[in-house]
């Protein structure tokens, strides 16, 4: 499954790119994400475990995260957890009302069972993502 998004946002690449690489404040703010563990930090990239659940499923995935803070691009490369794949990706370009963000995840499920009620669910659910880290830019940097 593939989403993209972009949209222009009222703040400056910079903070964007900040908020969206603070991995481990997730869970104050993102939907379904009850956990964060970030390591192995490095220059320009770290691995992070992101504790992801909705009712009584729960599930644990692992990604490093690389950083280019002179583009202003976060790419999330998967390691380990539900997923057969996932790749993830932000650009946070300069506009003249702000930020243009543009946000794009594909991935697919190990399982037949959880790729079938996330087909169902994906679109709601990744505009819910991304509006959540609008409104923490919002509460954040306003």
């Amino acid at each position: 499954m593939r989403y993209e998004e972009s949209r222009v946002i009222k703040h400056t690449p910079k903070n964007l790119f900040n908020l969206v690489s603070d991995v481990s404040k997730y869970p104050e703010f993102l939907p379904w994400c009850l956990g964060a563990r970030v390591k192995n930090i490095k220059q320009n990239n770290f691995d992070a475990d992101l504790i992801i659940g909705f009712k009584i499923y729960k599930e644990i995935y692992s990604s490093r995260i690389f950083l280019d803070n002179v583009q202003n691009i976060i790419k999330v490369e998967y390691k380990d957890g539900p997923f057969e794949r996932l790749e993830n990706h932000w650009i946070f370009k300069e506009n003249n009302e702000g930020c243009k963000v543009e946000f794009m995840v594909d991935f697919k499920f190990k399982s037949v069972f959880l790729q079938t009620i996330m087909e169902t669910l994906f679109s709601e659910a990744v505009k819910r993502m991304v509006k959540a880290f609008e409104t923490r830019a919002n509460e954040l940097y306003t």
